[in-house]
């Protein structure tokens, strides 16, 4: 079976250019292969690069070295080498990524927010508000805030319109960074449900969970991300 995502030998560095310019190693010789149905939980201790993994693997981080590679369009697209026209079309249509924190215009509706990305690949407008609208209510969001911009929620509440917008388009591959931050454990079950939901449907996932309880009801199997020898 072709993995719906993989690595093969990614590495990845910082320069600390106002500190003399000192390298700092994070990961290396990374090899992860996730499925379509699978959650896999990143896993390792503080400081060892799970976060820096997953933004590499989204491409808000360069890969210092190796390949990550995604099943688009079916075929295989190395998003280290892709063209940066093709990394945007494989985020709208193929990678999808919840992260910690809600970055939206702002001023746009909550309910706009939400649909968004749904647009953006074709769903017609009033399918995807419905969808939208669906989504927010399933993860207890007062339908008085739905026409309202989150930059005045609190974490929790736009931590919801961040994993409705993640869920919504229904992407082949998403990645979920601590997606029950700042959830109760109502939300939290919610959530729990959307992610099995998700796999059932053939989604590949990639996650880090800091929650036990998450993490051993969505993970199919943990993958060790160890800290760089040379920044250990």
């Amino acid at each position: 079976m072709t993995p719906a995502l993989r690595t093969e030998g990614l590495s990845k560095a910082f320069t600390l250019h106002l500190q003399g310019g000192t390298h700092i190693p994070v990961l290396g010789g990374v090899d992860l292969v996730v499925h379509a149905g699978e959650c896999v939980a990143l896993w390792g201790p503080s400081g060892a690069g799970k976060s820096t993994l997953m933004r590499c693997l989204y491409g808000n981080y360069g890969a210092g070295a190796g390949r990550i590679v995604l099943r688009h369009r079916g075929e295989d697209l190395d998003l280290v080498t892709a063209d940066p026209r093709a990394v945007i079309e494989a985020r709208r249509e193929t990678l999808g990524y919840v992260s910690q924190f809600l970055r939206v215009i702002p001023r746009v509706a909550t309910r706009d927010i939400v649909a968004e990305p749904m647009i953006a690949r074709g769903v017609p407008k009033e399918e995807a508000l419905a969808r939208a609208t669906a989504l927010l209510n399933r993860l207890n969001l007062p339908e008085r805030l739905h026409s309202l911009p989150p930059a005045t929620f609190s974490g929790g509440e736009q931590q919801r319109v961040n994993l409705a917008r993640g869920f919504a388009p229904g992407y082949p591959v998403l990645l979920l960074d601590e997606p029950t931050a700042s959830l109760d454990a109502a939300n939290r079950a919610i959530v729990i449900s959307l992610i099995n939901e998700a796999k059932a449907q053939g989604t590949a996932i990639v996650g880090i969970f800091h929650d036990a309880e998450v993490r051993e009801a969505v993970a199919d199997r943990l993958f060790d991300v160890l800290p760089h020898q040379d920044a250990a």
